[in-house]
């Protein structure tokens, strides 16, 4: 359970410029030899394990018009009619959360879903690590806004609105995972106040072999 960093599949050249022009300008080029490494059974995994909103931010501005948009909790139905854009995998995996208790929130702009992240208020493990986490606590996953709607801004919008949900459902301290070389997802959390608790170092080989070492703990300022 991770944050998905992917790009939608764009059908020209010119878009495909984009894309890698969009990966460097966003730090995720460091990001990529790691994936690279993965693919061939060498996964070297370096991430924060944050505490979002320590303390209330102002809600974040978007570039369009905010009366057009809606945030909700999206059904699995919902939810199925998105993930066909995604990899038969990821979908899979996605649609079993909704099966575990994870929710999803979603971005609507004039009634179609601009963006989502999903939340797991459950314990879980990832990358051979167990967290553990309080009934007033959550852990925020896979922000993804649809290639259309990308440039307005909507990711730290969607993140304030989710906050603001989970706060009436008793759910009011927020943690997320944070790829060390993701530079675009660490820009936008530090807008909402975001704490970085601890490094962690998580490491695969061939898919047999997993290893999990705290790097740094952070003080509490």
């Amino acid at each position: 359970m991770e944050e998905i960093l992917k790009m939608d599949k764009q059908p020209n050249k010119t878009s495909l410029f984009r894309r890698y022009r969009d990966i460097i300008n966003n730090g995720l080029f460091l990001f990529g030899v790691r994936n690279k490494l993965a693919s061939i059974g060498l996964n070297f995994n370096p991430y924060y394990w944050v505490e979002e909103e320590v303390s209330f931010c102002e809600e974040p501005k978007i570039k369009d018009d905010v009366d057009k948009y809606l945030v909700e909790f999206l059904s699995v139905d919902e939810f199925k009619s998105l993930s066909i854009l995604h990899s038969v995998d990821d979908r899979e995996k996605m649609i079993k959360g909704f099966e575990k208790g994870q929710l999803c929130v979603g971005l609507k702009c004039d009634n179609e879903v601009a963006a989502y992240t999903f939340v797991e208020p459950n314990d879980f493990e990832y990358r051979g690590r167990a967290f553990k986490l309080k009934p007033n606590e959550v852990y925020l996953f896979n922000m993804w806004t649809f290639h259309k709607y990308r440039g307005r801004g909507l990711a730290p919008y969607l993140r304030w609105q989710t906050y603001r949900l989970l706060e009436e459902e008793g759910m009011d301290v927020k943690y997320s995972i944070t790829n060390y070389f993701n530079k675009s997802s660490i820009k936008f959390k530090n807008k909402l106040n975001t704490v970085n608790h601890k490094l962690y170092l998580g490491i695969v080989l061939f898919k047999k072999f997993r290893w999990n070492f705290t790097l740094k703990h952070y003080k509490r300022i």
